[in-house]
């Protein structure tokens, strides 16, 4: 996750929007991945603030910045990055995919406002919209069907801009079996499968078959292969000898 001083630097612009649903949900994704600040232009529907889908974001939308034109709302950005489906368009832009413009734009935030624009939903951001952007960005949808929702587009966006690709995964909170475990489980499992009739136990003396490995060191690379903690291979193997207690039960006539 980025720090909260990069967090707070981005300004998400929604030029035009003509759905409140669709402002709403824009305003819950913000509030999703911490981004606080909202600037809504010349919105179709004056009652925006009032929209049922920004589900825990109402403070967020209620704070929502309103503006007359897209050059008030930017005013104070050092950086305006629109957002594009391209399409049929040829923009005059130099255009990345968000997975590219991603760590652009988080160096950008490190020291001052960046303004992230998303247009309407029916046509997108105008050619003089455009004008006021550095550059553009498009998420990297399938060409046959490019234009996303206004919702999601600005879901996707925010959540590439929040994650950290650097941060190395939790440490794993587990303690590998032993071998001594593991050679205790492939006994338990040659026994059950030798008491099921699985494995057809040699007569003592018999020659030992060339042309395949014997049974046992099948089993222990199988059983090496799952990996086990050491918390698994205790459930494991008192799964197994329960299995053999039962099989040889059954088997015994006088039990």
């Amino acid at each position: 996750m980025s720090s909260q001083s990069q967090l707070d630097n981005l300004r998400v612009v929604l030029v035009n929007p003509r759905n409140p649903l669709n402002i709403g949900a824009a305003a819950r994704a913000m509030s999703n991945f911490g981004f606080f600040h909202l600037r809504v232009v010349n919105p179709y529907e004056l009652a925006f603030r009032e929209a049922r889908s920004a589900v825990g974001a109402s403070p967020l939308l209620a704070r929502a910045e309103e503006f007359m034109s897209l050059a008030e709302a930017i005013a104070d950005c050092t950086l305006i990055v629109g957002t594009t489906a391209v399409g049929r368009r040829e923009p005059q832009h130099l255009v990345k995919r968000l997975e590219q413009a991603a760590p652009l734009i988080r160096k950008r935030l490190s020291g001052s406002r960046v303004a992230l624009l998303f247009g309407s939903e029916k046509r997108g951001l105008s050619n003089e919209d455009l004008s006021h952007c550095h550059w553009l960005l498009r998420i990297p949808t399938r060409e046959d069907h490019r234009s996303m929702n206004l919702g999601q587009a600005v879901a996707v966006c925010l959540y590439e801009l929040a994650r950290d690709p650097r941060a190395a995964p939790p440490p794993e909170k587990r303690t590998a079996a032993s071998a001594a475990d593991l050679e205790r489980i492939t006994a338990a499992l040659l026994d059950a499968l030798r008491a099921s009739g699985y494995l057809k136990s040699l007569p003592t003396g018999a020659p030992k078959p060339r042309s395949a490995a014997p049974p046992d060191e099948k089993i222990r690379r199988l059983v090496h292969r799952f990996h086990l903690s050491a918390s698994d291979a205790e459930l494991l193997l008192g799964i197994l000898r329960q299995i053999l207690w039962k099989t040889r039960s059954a088997n015994d006539p006088e039990s």
